[in-house]
């Protein structure tokens, strides 16, 4: 495509480069309209000489048809494409989910000349009727061939965008803490949790509230995760009056007694640092940390959708949420990043 200034004899048949307006300010014509024969006489009138204009070449796409036939080759499951405007074409949400981005493809697509993409953070959770994407072509027309070189560019990394569906699961809550403590264990960490697990179109179950410290009650824990395996449920949090401090702690230790793995202690988000995530027989359990308690954004929010759409997350999962992992801090902690100066 050129574009430049065009002497006005020569404008008819060209795109109008910019919106253009009439001597009291309203505008006159339209950017990228297609300039006719009457056109450049309203101009001529108006004592125009020239006007920036767009000329199309042999193979090039128009900025409607080539968004979307980009968007179309990004687009996977569980999004809809908007109709095609000014080159902008939108990718919307139909399903409850967790978006999927190709990071790395998306940004070689950026790399072309003309061509923008800009989507909502990978593995965000995202709700029906959204907006996930935009995809803007910036000229009038780009090349045929450098749209057929961007979707060779990303063919081997689409769908470039999708969102994995939340579907219902069984969720079961283990609370731990002192006899004495249960009822405020209780009060504390039920509610924020079966409000974020709801919220996410699962269901929560308080399963069993227990002490948990001595070497017996590890093996009570045990017993507990293999029955509630037994028993179908999905995912499994465990939370209590002091959150997982070690590899070797007991919680971390029972899992491994009934046969599970731990993947993690501890990640780099914050508040959240006290995360633990682990698996018994592909079933996860998540030890949430005391920031559990509030609803404020936490490691528990960045992790649960991801396991809740069936994610299985390794430890450098989590050691990649690092970067944007430092959270607005809570008050209710017991010593709040702000003391620390």
């Amino acid at each position: 495509m050129k574009f430049g200034p065009v002497p006005l004899e020569q404008a008819a048949g060209k795109l109008l480069g910019h919106n253009l307006a009439s001597p009291d300010g309203r505008r006159l014509f339209r950017k990228g309209k297609l300039i006719t024969a009457e056109d450049v006489e309203k101009l001529r009138q108006l004592g125009r000489k020239s006007v920036y204009a767009a000329e199309l070449e042999p193979g090039d796409v128009l900025e409607d048809a080539a968004a979307l036939q980009l968007a179309n080759a990004v687009s996977g499951d569980g999004l809809r494409l908007s109709r095609a405007a000014g080159g902008r074409v939108n990718l919307i949400a139909t399903v409850a989910g967790v978006l999927r981005v190709q990071v790395g493809a998306l940004r070689a697509l950026n790399s072309f000349p003309g061509v923008t993409l800009a989507t909502l953070p990978t593995h965000q959770v995202v709700r029906p009727k959204e907006i996930v994407a935009t995809l803007k072509i910036i000229p009038y027309a780009v090349p045929g061939a450098l749209i057929s070189q961007a979707e060779e560019t990303i063919a081997p990394h689409r769908p470039l965008i999708h969102i994995d569906a939340l579907r219902p699961r069984r969720v079961g809550m283990i609370l731990f803490g002192s006899p004495a403590s249960r009822a405020r264990l209780q009060a504390d960490f039920e509610p924020p949790l079966q409000a974020r697990i709801e919220a996410l179109g699962s269901t929560a179950h308080l399963t069993s509230l227990i002490t948990l410290e001595e070497e017996a009650d590890e093996l009570a824990l045990c017993e507990l995760l293999l029955q509630a395996v037994a028993q179908g449920y999905e995912l499994l949090i465990l939370a209590g009056e002091t959150a997982v401090q070690d590899r070797y702690d007991l919680a971390p230790r029972a899992i491994e007694r009934a046969g599970g793995c731990v993947e993690c202690v501890g990640v780099p988000v914050d508040p959240g640092n006290l995360l633990m995530l682990a698996y018994l027989d592909d079933i996860p359990i998540l030890g949430v940390p005391g920031c559990a308690r509030s609803l404020k954004t936490n490691a528990i929010d960045w992790v649960l959708p991801r396991l809740l759409v069936g994610e299985r997350l390794t430890q450098a999962d989590l050691a990649a949420l690092g970067h944007g992992g430092l959270l607005e801090d809570t008050g209710k902690r017991p010593m709040p990043r702000s003391r620390l100066v």
